[in-house]
């Protein structure tokens, strides 16, 4: 499933005025979601960013963008929304932010650092606040949309990592049993043969995502229902 969105989805900016295409990776460390920071002039920090050129495409422009940064292109990739307001550091008019996800534990490159989407160091410009702003809260409300979850966490993992993530995306506790419920009528997951010890108890088993088709049309998992 490809998560890409189409340029259209963006007026283009008016005639003259500079369009950038800023990009929030996003990633999980621990209990919180983290966006990639460049080190920008004067000891600030900035996103990733590239200025686009009249008659660009955005979709190339962020591909490109996106390989240059993580290294290489990422399937889902979503456009978070135009922002005009505040300054941007290279004079754009119009930023159109896009939103990766990166998998947890990935290193950042040289010259950046992860920093927590509600921790941002008070030298971000204005506008790339808002831009990360529109970002998170993108990725919050595609969590019953898309496989945004998995894509935070490796090929392998526990129920418990799942649910933990989940909780990340959504703000809040669910119920262990409800959750488990919900998702194995959504059919998203199936078990490997591999274990792990996590501490005192039992090992748990590791899953990976795997979600199946059906004859009938079968409702999304609506984990955001469940209560705590």
């Amino acid at each position: 499933m490809s998560g890409r969105s189409r340029s259209r989805a963006v007026s283009p900016p008016r005639r003259g005025a500079a369009c950038s295409v800023d990009l929030v990776c996003i990633s999980r460390e621990a209990a919180s979601l983290v966006v990639l920071l460049q080190h920008g002039a004067r000891r600030t920090w900035r996103l990733p960013s590239a200025m686009l050129r009249a008659g660009g495409d955005l979709e190339d422009a962020v591909a490109a963008l996106t390989r240059t940064v993580v290294g290489r292109d990422i399937a889902w990739r979503q456009q978070a929304g135009a922002v005009t307001a505040g300054s941007h550091p290279d004079g754009a008019a119009v930023s159109v932010g896009y939103v990766v996800i990166v998998s947890s534990g990935t290193a950042a490159p040289p010259g950046a650092a992860w920093h927590g989407s509600g921790e941002l160091p008070r030298s971000l410009a204005a506008r790339h606040s808002a831009v990360v702003g529109a970002a998170v809260a993108h990725v919050r409300a595609r969590t019953d949309q898309s496989p945004v979850a998995f894509r935070l966490l490796p090929p392998m993992f526990t129920l418990g990592e799942l649910q933990e993530v989940y909780e990340l995306l959504l703000g809040r506790t669910l119920h262990k049993a409800s959750f488990r419920r919900a998702l194995s009528a959504a059919r998203l997951v199936e078990p490997t043969d591999k274990w792990r010890s996590e501490g005192r108890g039992r090992p748990a088993q590791l899953f990976r995502y795997a979600p199946r088709r059906r004859a009938r049309v079968a409702r999304t998992a609506r984990f955001d229902l469940l209560g705590g």
